[in-house]
């Protein structure tokens, strides 16, 4: 189960990357399209990194279910870790709403409102790895 456990935070941190990284360049994108600038690579290496990290997510979960069922270690601790987990699934299927906005060239949230978007993760994140480390309950 080790390995199974070293290859879920693997995933768990290429997905993360991603979901930290797509909002930086929905940022670049709306202040640019603003200023008039050329922003279709932005748009390319959004499409590019959010498929990676759609792969990544969907390994995470999958190990990390393996993981659950492989210990049989539950808890409220975990109960409440997978909510938290269920909020940053939410928050990757918001990055491809705004990705879909994208490419469509439709308006963009200011780069503030974006920039606070991807502030919001962090706050999934951290209780996750608290309750996963510490295990409070």
């Amino acid at each position: 189960m080790l390995w199974i456990k070293a290859f879920h935070l693997i995933a768990v941190i290429a997905w993360l990357a991603g979901l930290f990284y797509l909002p930086r360049i929905f940022v670049h994108y709306a202040e640019g399209q603003a200023r008039g600038e050329d922003v279709r690579r932005l748009v390319i290496m959004g499409a590019r990194l959010f498929g990676f990290m759609t792969i990544m997510g969907t390994l995470a979960l999958i190990l990390g279910l393996w993981l659950w069922l492989g210990y049989n270690d539950g808890g409220l601790w975990l109960m409440i870790k997978l909510l938290f987990v269920l909020g940053l699934v939410g928050y990757h299927v918001a990055c491809r709403v705004l990705l879909g906005r994208m490419r469509r060239g439709s308006p963009m949230p200011t780069g503030l409102r974006l920039r606070l978007f991807n502030e919001a993760a962090l706050l999934l994140v951290v209780p996750i790895i608290l309750l996963a480390v510490v295990k409070p309950f």
